[in-house]
C-alpha cells in the first residue's frame, strides 16, 4: 500500500483491494467448502475499474449470481474508498 497521504495508490493496490474486498464478500456469505470454483478478474486501465466475479457454488442455499454482483460490488466500493 502506499506510506503516504499525498500519494496515490499504484494500480497494483487498486487491483488487490478489489478482488481482496470481492472475495471478502463472497466467504462472508458463503462457506468456502460449498464453493467449487470462484474467480475474481479485476482490471484497472487508465483509472476505469473492471471487476469480474465468477462464483461456482451448486449447493449453495443463497442467490450464487446475487452474491457475485453484490461481491463485484464490495470491489468498486473498496476502490472507491482507497481513492477518496
Amino acid at each position: 500500500m502506499t506510506t503516504g497521504d499525498e500519494a496515490d495508490p499504484t494500480d497494483a493496490d487498486v487491483v488487490r483491494a478489489a478482488a481482496d474486498a470481492a472475495e471478502e464478500h463472497v466467504f462472508t456469505r458463503l462457506d468456502r467448502a460449498d464453493v467449487a470454483d470462484l474467480d475474481v478478474t479485476v482490471t484497472f486501465e487508465d483509472r476505469v475499474l473492471e471487476v469480474d466475479v465468477y462464483l461456482h457454488a451448486p449447493d449453495a442455499a443463497v442467490d450464487t449470481d446475487a452474491v457475485a454482483d453484490d461481491a463485484a460490488l464490495a470491489g468498486r466500493a473498496a476502490v472507491d474508498e482507497l481513492l477518496e
